[in-house]
């Protein structure tokens, strides 16, 4: 079976901020198609890869494209934001680096049948996880209008997201919504023929927002956040890849929280509050895609990558 093309955003830039050993052990804790796992396994010797992704599908293709490195790879089919079980359930107490790529995968975006893309119809999925149970069809049909309304507003950025909330409870009120392009119809027929005419897809904010909640996108990368980084080795290296403000304001907030968390008045002359620094930023601003990548792969331009270090 060919493997569907996915170029990995940021490869260089996270192989190189990871320090891989060649025994260290290393966690890709959004594995996908394997892109930054293969270069991660490539250089280890006697280590070990643990690679953690929450749709069958990516851990089944990955498998195939990390073949020749099958004697130090383990897979498994699980949510990042329980890396730190997922650690302890294999006996390994802490690891050398991580890796969480918060994207979709062009392969989610671009298969039809997952229900990710606004461009091609095809029930209303998006389940990262086909064996979970909430789908966008019971987001878009059975939440209420301040809940559809709020992940519209909040996850989705969507400046018109009452107008959209309206329109959704209008048209369900007729007959359920069941397909992606019958819900692209109904966000588009919500909004002002400028916002029509914007380059981006009108549906985009919409299809971001409905995806983000029925994964519970926000509160994995905040469990993982809070959990993962303990299960560091002293000079380990936390990698993190996000495309949106949202999940970078949980990363940014995270590492801050390790790394400047003392509560103690500024006057005080030593810590009384018990703050332990447990992480340092290898480098205060996000590391950002060059032109050439964002030429070659449009779908890295929003991406961002924030490093640090356990101590």
């Amino acid at each position: 079976m060919e493997q569907p093309k996915h170029v990995s955003v940021l490869l260089q830039e996270c192989i190189d901020n990871l320090n891989i050993h060649p025994d260290g052990i290393y966690v890709d804790g959004t594995l996908g198609l394997g892109g930054h796992s293969y270069e991660i396994a490539s250089r280890l010797t006697t280590g070990r890869l643990i690679g953690i992704d929450r749709d069958e599908t990516a851990i089944d293709r990955a498998g195939r494209r990390l073949q020749p490195f099958a004697d130090r790879i383990t897979l498994v089919h699980g949510n990042f934001s329980d890396a730190a079980d997922i650690l302890d359930s294999l006996n390994i107490e802490a690891v050398d680096g991580m890796l969480f790529d918060l994207g979709v995968s062009s392969p989610q975006l671009d298969e039809a049948q997952r229900g990710f893309s606004y461009r091609a119809e095809a029930p209303l999925d998006m389940r990262m996880d086909a064996s979970e149970g909430l789908t966008a069809y019971e987001v878009v049909n059975t939440w209420d209008e301040g809940r559809l309304n709020r992940i519209l507003w909040d996850y989705g950025e969507e400046r018109y997201a009452r107008r959209i909330t309206a329109a959704i409870l209008a048209a369900r009120a007729e007959k359920p919504i069941a397909s992606t392009l019958e819900l692209v119809d109904i966000i588009k027929s919500a909004m002002p023929a400028a916002a029509l005419r914007e380059k981006q897809h009108p549906a985009k904010r919409s299809f971001q927002a409905i995806r983000i909640a029925v994964n519970d996108e926000l509160g994995a990368i905040a469990s993982m956040m809070e959990t993962a980084p303990d299960k560091l080795k002293v000079g380990g290296r936390l990698c993190v890849i996000s495309f949106h403000s949202l999940e970078d304001r949980i990363v940014k907030s995270g590492i801050a929280a390790r790394e400047n968390g003392c509560t103690c008045p500024r006057e005080a002359p030593i810590c009384t509050c018990g703050f332990v620094k447990t992480l340092r930023s290898v480098s205060r601003k996000p590391i950002l895609p060059s032109e050439e990548e964002i030429e070659n792969n449009p779908r890295s331009r929003s991406a961002k990558l924030r490093v640090a270090e356990r101590v």
